[in-house]
């Protein structure tokens, strides 16, 4: 069963939908994730529908949300900020802890790429995140950004980028904007996995704010609750290190998962089934959505 929900975060009025298990009994409420879309994504048609639904179908309610000026969200469309979408997240908690349907105790969060990096610095922010879990997440922008444009010609052409845009806006008081793959490139083969929704120019102060988002600074503050670091080992999109360094300074609970024979989108048509199996075996130790009265 699906919900369309709205609530408001910081004045906006964000959208979302609310997966509900059939299963659910009258008053129960069940553990409940929130699912990140990725860089200027959406939550529909998406790599992060599909890990909703994947999850949903393990018994949890799933939220899978926009973010402010992304989807139906209301906000400048593109205008990405990470901050900005920490607020939102923290924001989607606060709605969800009053929902029949849901367990304020237990409430997890989950994304996607960018999503993925705003889901940890989040539950490093907000003791009330229960659960983590990463998907080619990022920790650290700076260092990603010098991975994603490794050759000395890149790096000079993207830090141009950044360098024009900043002219830019102080000489005319507006944004420059460039191609979202300027920013993240992505192989053509590989945006087929992309959102038909999906907006494809952002203005250069979303990259800005990328580089210098940090989750590695606040990852080892989730302790003692669950994180899982789901990274592919082939991803030519988000390098992996960026979950290896992530691991290395999280703390109790925290696992590390790098399956081989994927690309930046481990629950596409062909991958979904070892993900799906990946993720279960971690939920039912860590974050089992019947908690045994042994426990």
């Amino acid at each position: 069963m699906e919900q369309q929900h709205t609530f408001m975060s910081d004045g906006l009025k964000l959208s979302g939908v609310l997966h509900v298990p059939e299963s659910r009994k009258p008053g129960e409420r069940l553990p409940t994730f929130i699912v990140l879309h990725g860089f200027v994504g959406t939550k529909d048609k998406s790599h992060v529908e599909i890990i909703a639904r994947m999850i949903a179908d393990l018994g949890y309610c799933v939220f899978r949300m926009d973010f402010r000026g992304c989807g139906e969200s209301e906000g400048a469309r593109g205008e990405v900020r990470c901050f900005d979408q920490v607020a939102d997240t923290r924001n989607a908690v606060t709605y969800l802890s009053g929902l029949e349907e849901v367990d304020p105790a237990r409430i997890g969060v989950t994304g996607h790429s960018f999503g993925a990096a705003v889901a940890i610095f989040s539950a490093g922010v907000d003791e009330r995140i229960a659960c983590v879990m990463s998907f080619c997440g990022w920790g650290d922008g700076e260092r990603k950004f010098r991975g994603q444009h490794p050759t000395p010609e890149a790096w000079e052409k993207f830090t141009g980028i950044l360098e024009k845009g900043r002219k830019h806006k102080a000489e005319t008081g507006e944004c420059m904007w460039v191609s979202r793959f300027d920013v993240v490139p992505i192989p053509p083969e590989l945006r087929v996995n992309l959102s038909p929704k999906a907006q494809f120019e952002v203005p250069v102060e979303t990259a800005i704010s990328m580089y210098n988002f940090r989750a590695e600074d606040v990852v080892a503050s989730i302790a003692p609750r669950p994180l899982l670091l789901f990274h592919t080992a082939h991803d030519v999109i988000t390098p992996m290190e960026q979950s290896i360094r992530l691991f290395e300074k999280a703390g109790a609970n925290a696992e590390l998962m790098i399956p081989t024979g994927m690309s930046h989108f481990p629950v596409s048509d062909e991958d979904r089934p070892h993900t799906q199996a990946l993720v279960e075996a971690w939920l039912t130790k860590f974050f089992p959505v019947q908690i045994s009265d042994a426990s």
